[in-house]
C-alpha cells in the first residue's frame, strides 16, 4: 500500500513551497572576541549572545521569533495538526503507585493538563483523593514538580518545583496529614535528591548566584547539608564539601530504613566515589567506602550491615555486590549477581526478594531472585519494550511497573512477589488501532564494521518505494540509553504513512559501559558515523531517501544533529536540532557544563583534545559551500543546562553563511527551560510546528 499522505491539494502546495519568498534575516553585530588554543586563533564573532539579558540579545531573540513564526503561520495545515495532536495527547495517563509510609500515591494526568497530579489511597481498594496539583503553582503552567520524596513514617511530603523550566528548584515541606505547606522554604537547589533522616533531610545546594547571572554562572562549590523540619535554610547543618574542588558534584542518599547515609562525589556524568555513615551510630563520620573515580557505583539498599551496589568494576555491563563499609576492600565484596551479556541497569529490593532489571539489545528484561541472587526466574513481559518504574517496599508482597513501547502506551502492572505473577492494575484508554502498526529491529554495519541496533517503527502495508516521509532520532552520549517508548506526538507521522527509525548508537549505554566509551572524547566521531550509517541504511533499504529523510535530536542529541548536518548535509530533507550543545570550545564556561567533560573533554585540556573538539563543533564547521536542510533550531530562555546562547551563535553563524534557499530558523521559547516540566500546551504547541515544518518541506500535505 503506498503513503496516502499526498492529496490533489499537495500539488499547490508544492507551488507554494518552491516559490517561497528568499527569509530576510536579522543582521546582528559582530564583535572580536577570539581565543587562542594551543597556537590556533579562533574568532566568536557573536560572543555577545552569550548575554542572554542584554538588550540585544532579547531584540534579536524577538526578530528571529517574527521571522520563524510568520513562516509557520503560513503553512495551511498547521492548525490541523495542532488539532490532531490535542486529540492524541487526550488520554488519561497513570504513573505506578508507591508508598510513602503506610499510604499510597500515585499520579494521574486527565489529558491535557499541563502537569500530572498526585493522588493519595488510603490503601489499593480506596477512593483516590487528590493530594498536591501542580497545575495550581502558576496560571500558565510553566512552574513545574521536579524532586519529591515522603519521610519514612509517611509524615511529611518534601518536594521541589522549578519556574520555567529552570534548573533551579525550591524545596517545600508538607505536612501529609493537613495537606498544608510548611514555613520551610529552602533555594540554590540544583542536582539534588532528598534523603530524609528522622526528622530532617540531607540535600544538595550551591552559593547563591549574583543577580542576573542566575541562568549562566557556571555552578561551583555544591555542598550536602541537612535540613530539620522547623527550622530557617540558614540553620541548616553542613555535612560534606570540597572547597578545593569547586567543581565536584555531590548527592546524598539514605537507605530505606535511614541506616546509611551514602554521598556520591563526581567530577562530572561518568565514575564516582562513594562516602559512608552510619547514622545509627551517633559518633560515626563519613568515610571513604570506594576512595577512587575509576568506575561507577550506585547503592541499592543495605542488606543488614553491608551494602548492595551496582557497579561497572570489572564489570563493563555491570554487576551486583555487597560490600562491608568498615571492610570495602575489593578482595572482600560478595557477588550477588555476575555480569552477563545483557546489560544490568538496576535493581531493588521488595518485599524480601530481589528485583533486577536488564537490557538486551536495547529491551528491558527483568527477574526475580533471593536476596543472594539465586534462584533467578524472568517476569514475562508483555512484549519487546520498556520498563520505566518498579516500585517497591521492602517488606511489601505487593509491588508495581510501569511497562511501554513504540505503540504500548504506558501500562501499569501489579506485581505479587510471593506467586511472581504479574497483573493488569491500569491501561488507558487510548482511541487508535494499534494493531495497524509494526516494530522491527534491525543490525546494520557503521563506518568501521560495528553492528548497531536500530528500531523501525510504521504502518502495515507501507511499500518501501523511498518516498516514505521519516523521521530519525538518537541521541549518543552519557551513557543514556534509548530504549522502546510511547509518543503521542509520534502518530501523527506513522498514521500519515511515515517512518519512525531510533538506532541505538554508541555514546549511550545500551551494551554498557565499553558502548558509552567509544563514543566519548576522541572517540565522539563514532557517535556522528553510527547516525550518519543509519540514515544511509535507510536510504539503501528504500524506506526513505534523502528528499524524505528529517532528522531530530535534543541536548548532547542536537549537537549530534548540528554535527552530522555539517558533515552530510546531502543525506537529509529536514533537520531539527534542539537545546543542542552546539559551541564545543566554550561549553564548560556555563552553568553545569563542565561535568560533561567526562564525555567530551575540554578545548582547554589538550592540544590533541582541542583538536578533535574544532574538527566537529557545529559552531565551527559551517560551510558557505554547503547546502544544508531545511532546519527548525529549537531552544527556550529559561534553559540553564544547556543555555541558549550555543543555539543563538549557531543559527546566526549559520544563517549568516547558508546561501540556499532552504528555511533556517530558530524557534525560541519563553518560559521554558531543557524541556523537564514543560506543560502540555506548550508540548502540542512545538510538536505542532516541528510536524508543520517538516511535512511542509517535504513538499507534503497530511491527511487531516
Amino acid at each position: 500500500m503506498k503513503s496516502k499522505i499526498f492529496t490533489i491539494a499537495a500539488y499547490i502546495l508544492l507551488i507554494n513551497v518552491s516559490v517561497y519568498p528568499q527569509i530576510n534575516y536579522p543582521h546582528p553585530p559582530k564583535d572580536k572576541a577570539k581565543d587562542n588554543y594551543f597556537g590556533t586563533v579562533v574568532t566568536d564573532p557573536y560572543r555577545w549572545m552569550e548575554d542572554d539579558t542584554s538588550a540585544a540579545v532579547k531584540k534579536w531573540v524577538e526578530e528571529e521569533n517574527k521571522i520563524t513564526f510568520d513562516y509557520l503561520d503560513k503553512i495551511p495545515f498547521r492548525d490541523k495538526i495542532k488539532g490532531r495532536l490535542e486529540k492524541l495527547y487526550n488520554y488519561q495517563r497513570y504513573s505506578a503507585p508507591f508508598k510513602g509510609g503506610d499510604r499510597y500515591f500515585f499520579f494521574k494526568n486527565d489529558g491535557l493538563q499541563n502537569q500530572s497530579i498526585l493522588y493519595i489511597q488510603n490503601d489499593l481498594e480506596s477512593a483516590p483523593q487528590l493530594f498536591l496539583d501542580p497545575n495550581k503553582f502558576s496560571e500558565d503552567g510553566t512552574v513545574s514538580l521536579t524532586t519529591y520524596a515522603f519521610s519514612k513514617d509517611g509524615r511529611y511530603f518534601a518536594y521541589g518545583t522549578a519556574s520555567g523550566g529552570s534548573d533551579w528548584n525550591e524545596l517545600h515541606i508538607m505536612d501529609v496529614q493537613t495537606r498544608k505547606n510548611l514555613s520551610d522554604d529552602l533555594k540554590w537547589i540544583k542536582f539534588s535528591g532528598i534523603a530524609w533522616y528522622k526528622d530532617g533531610f540531607f540535600y544538595s545546594r550551591y552559593p547563591k548566584p549574583a543577580k542576573g547571572k542566575e541562568l549562566t554562572i557556571s555552578n561551583e562549590y555544591q555542598k550536602v547539608y541537612y535540613h530539620k523540619i522547623g527550622t530557617p535554610q540558614s540553620n541548616d547543618i553542613f555535612i560534606y564539601g570540597d572547597d578545593s574542588n569547586p567543581k565536584m558534584i555531590f548527592s546524598a542518599q539514605t537507605t530505606e530504613d535511614e541506616r546509611f547515609l551514602v554521598i556520591y562525589p563526581s567530577h562530572g556524568t561518568s565514575n564516582n566515589e562513594v562516602l559512608v555513615s552510619d547514622l545509627s551510630n551517633p559518633n560515626s563520620k563519613v568515610i571513604p567506602v570506594i576512595a577512587n573515580f575509576d568506575n561507577n557505583y550506585s547503592v541499592v539498599d543495605n542488606i543488614g550491615d553491608r551494602l548492595l551496589v551496582l557497579t561497572d568494576k570489572n564489570a563493563p555491563r555491570y554487576r551486583l555486590v555487597l560490600i562491608d563499609p568498615l571492610q570495602p576492600q575489593e578482595a572482600n565484596w560478595k557477588e550477588v549477581l555476575p555480569e552477563e551479556k545483557s546489560v544490568l541497569q538496576s535493581a531493588t529490593i521488595a518485599g524480601g526478594k530481589l528485583t533486577s532489571l536488564y537490557m538486551k539489545d536495547a529491551s528491558s528484561h527483568v527477574y526475580t531472585s533471593d536476596l543472594d541472587g539465586k534462584n533467578k526466574e524472568e517476569i514475562k513481559l508483555p512484549s519487546i519494550g520498556t520498563i520505566s518504574e518498579f516500585t517497591g517496599k521492602k517488606d511489601d508482597k505487593t509491588a508495581f511497573y510501569s511497562f511501554t513501547s513504540f505503540t504500548f502506551p504506558p501500562t501499569i502492572y501489579r506485581f505479587n512477589v510471593d506467586t511472581k505473577q504479574s497483573t493488569l492494575y491500569r491501561k488507558p484508554d487510548f482511541d487508535f488501532n494499534f494493531d495497524n502498526y509494526i516494530t522491527d529491529q534491525v543490525f546494520y554495519k557503521s563506518k568501521d564494521g560495528t553492528k548497531i541496533p536500530m528500531f523501525i517503527v510504521y504502518k502495515k502495508g507501507v511499500e518501501r518505494n523511498g518516498g516514505n516521509p521519516t523521521l530519525l532520532y538518537s541521541y549518543g552520549g552519557f551513557n543514556i540509553s534509548l530504549n522502546p517508548s510511547f509518543s503521542a506526538s509520534r502518530l501523527i507521522l506513522l498514521e500519515n504513512g511515515g517512518i519512525f527509525a531510533m538506532p541505538n548508537i554508541r555514546g549511550g549505554g545500551e551494551y554498557g559501559e565499553a558502548w558509552h566509551k567509544a563514543g566519548t572524547k576522541l572517540h565522539k566521531q563514532n557517535v556522528f558515523d553510527d547516525f550518519i550509517y543509519a540514515a544511509k541504511y535507510l536510504i539503501k533499504e528504500k524506506y526513505t531517501s534523502p528528499k524524505y529523510l528529517a532528522i531530530s535530536g535534543a541536548s548532547n542529541g542536537g549537537l549530534l544533529i548540528g554535527a552530522v548536518t555539517n558533515q552530510h548535509p546531502e543525506l537529509f530533507r529536514v533537520a531539527f536540532p534542539a537545546v543542542g550543545v552546539m559551541d564545543m570550545l566554550r561549553f564548560q564556561k556555563f552553568t553545569i557544563g563542565w561535568a560533561w567533560i567526562s564525555d567530551y573533554g575540554s578545548s582547554e585540556g589538550s592540544k590533541q583534545m582541542f583538536q578533535a573538539l574544532y574538527k566537529y563543533s557545529p559552531l565551527h564547521n559551517i560551510s558557505s559551500k554547503k547546502n544544508y536542510p531545511a532546519m527548525l533550531i529549537t531552544t527556550a530562555d529559561h534553559d540553564d543546562r544547556v543555555v541558549p546562547a550555543h543555539s543563538f551563535k549557531y543559527t546566526a553563524t549559520l544563517q549568516e553563511k547558508y546561501k540556499g534557499k532552504n528555511p533556517i530558523l530558530i524557534r525560541i521559547e519563553t518560559r521554558a527551560g531543557h524541556g523537564a516540566g514543560k506543560p502540555i500546551s506548550k508540548v502540542i504547541e512545538e510538536q505542532a510546528d516541528m510536524w508543520s515544518f517538516m511535512f511542509y518541506n517535504m513538499g507534503l500535505i497530511p491527511k487531516y
